[in-house]
């Protein structure tokens, strides 16, 4: 009688997501979750703290963790955010450094991108070289892209991906388990992330303003949740499964550094805050569960993002 293939040893560790801003970083890893855990934006440096996304399947655990877009470092805020993009580099297992595909004729490594690798270079750690947004470009020009890269690092591995479309992901994920350490989970297999409810009602506010305003105003823009009061928030007896039951009282204040800043994201007679915690409320309801009261406030903290006291304020340390 043929015996039984012995069980695999579970794997499992930690992977960082590095790249420059608007790679798709934060798509990646609500795909990889199946969760919204981190807020999109086309805009550039929407990411601005490391945020942790676990994945638990039965042949292993990987703890991703996002991090902010690497640029040029202008002003405490920036500096703060590469640093903590970087750092998270020599605390993982294995460095998923994420490019896109150049929209010109010319295939180049551009000089943001071979910055990025100099420093993962004293890094040492494994690292995979992930294009995202394949569907954008010929597949003609991968080849040559993978090429062009292959010359400026010793990548472990190369995974061709679109996170938007959903393709590659789960291949993705199969390659990065397989190059993690045997293991226990680190993490309970129920656990997602290891965001606070309230700090995820706070990005979910400054992605709609992000969404919402101008250029000037989303980059001097921090948001803090002042209440979140939760003594409400048992659904009543009878409520249908699925929908929302209970109530969560929430206060939050949008900071800004100007006055002019301020007025603009009041706008006319309130309307673009208006907008703004409309769209905002949706989200954290889908997010809690539950029917949320959601009260907006604009307040000005001068220069808060050129001043490590007033990172330390808004939560940024």
């Amino acid at each position: 009688m043929a015996s039984q293939s012995q069980k695999k040893t579970p794997r499992a560790g930690f992977a960082a997501l590095i790249g420059r801003p608007n790679v798709g970083k934060s798509t990646l890893l609500n795909v990889l979750t199946g969760e919204k855990i981190a807020i999109v934006s086309p805009k550039p440096q929407t990411t601005r703290n490391r945020i942790l996304g676990v994945v638990t399947r039965p042949e292993g655990q990987v703890a991703f963790i996002d991090t902010p877009g690497i640029h040029q470092a202008k002003g405490e805020l920036n500096r703060y955010m590469v640093e903590a993009a970087l750092s998270a580099a020599e605390e993982v297992d294995l460095v998923l450094f994420l490019i896109e595909p150049p929209q010109g004729e010319t295939l180049d490594v551009t000089p943001g991108n071979r910055a990025i690798l100099e420093r993962l270079q004293k890094v040492g750690k494994p690292t995979f070289l992930v294009i995202n947004k394949i569907d954008s470009i010929p597949k003609s020009k991968l080849l040559p892209l993978i090429a062009l890269y292959g010359q400026e690092f010793p990548f472990a591995e190369v995974v061709p991906i679109s996170a938007r479309e959903k393709d590659g992901v789960e291949h993705l994920f199969q390659v990065v388990l397989g190059h993690l350490p045997e293991g226990e989970p680190l993490f309970a297999e129920d656990m997602l992330t290891d965001q606070q409810e309230r700090v995820l009602v706070a990005e979910y506010i400054r992605e709609q303003v992000l969404r919402h305003c101008r250029q000037e105003i989303p980059y001097s823009t921090a948001v803090l949740v002042d209440v979140f009061d939760e003594s409400e928030r048992e659904p009543r007896p009878g409520t249908p499964p699925g929908q929302l039951g209970g109530l969560i009282r929430i206060a939050a204040s949008i900071y800004v550094e100007r006055d002019s800043q301020k007025a603009i994201l009041i706008g006319k007679q309130g309307q673009m805050l208006k907008l703004i915690g409309t769209d905002a409320r949706k989200s954290v309801q889908r997010l809690l569960g539950a029917h949320v009261y959601l009260d907006l406030r604009v307040r000005v903290e001068a220069r808060w993002s050129e001043r490590t006291a007033g990172l330390r304020k808004l939560g940024y340390e």
